[in-house]
């Protein structure tokens, strides 16, 4: 029987080959950045399959775990994320996409540019405070589901 060989620490940390190291349930957090300034626009996961789309398409996909499939994001808003690069963590656990969305639309289903629009109020260990002033779009006509 010819079983298939384990990676080492080495060529995982420091060797030039894609090696992903799927969680328990074959999952990677994927990070994803706008390309052009940095910010921080959604946290994904990425099974093997929404992988190896990303980087056959040029499209950001992704697993959904809530709705337990595939889907490439734009598919129904139109707000494609265009990969420009694909880095991998240290470890080989973690994705970070950084992306050209169409139009400068948004990433959040919400209807805000990031999915993080909120954070913490200073001083407070509940209370949070929006840090987009508005939505750039609507999401119950952009998604007839809403």
């Amino acid at each position: 029987m010819n079983e298939e060989r384990k990676p080492t620490v080495f060529e995982i940390e420091e060797g030039n080959k894609l090696l992903p190291r799927f969680d328990l349930h074959e999952f990677l957090p994927c990070i994803t950045l706008d390309a052009d300034t940095g910010e921080v626009l959604m946290l994904g996961y990425m099974n093997r399959e929404a992988l190896e789309k990303t980087i056959k398409t040029g499209l950001a996909t992704y697993y959904s775990r809530s709705r337990k499939k595939i889907w490439v994001k734009g598919e129904e808003s139109g707000f494609f994320q265009h990969v420009k690069d694909i880095f991998i963590d240290d470890d080989q656990d973690t994705i970070l996409l950084k992306v050209k969305v169409d139009g400068g639309g948004a990433s959040c289903h919400v209807g805000y540019r990031s999915c993080f629009y909120r954070k913490l109020k200073k001083g407070s260990n509940e209370e949070l405070e929006f840090t987009e002033t508005h939505k750039v779009f609507d999401p119950k006509i952009v998604y007839k589901h809403a």
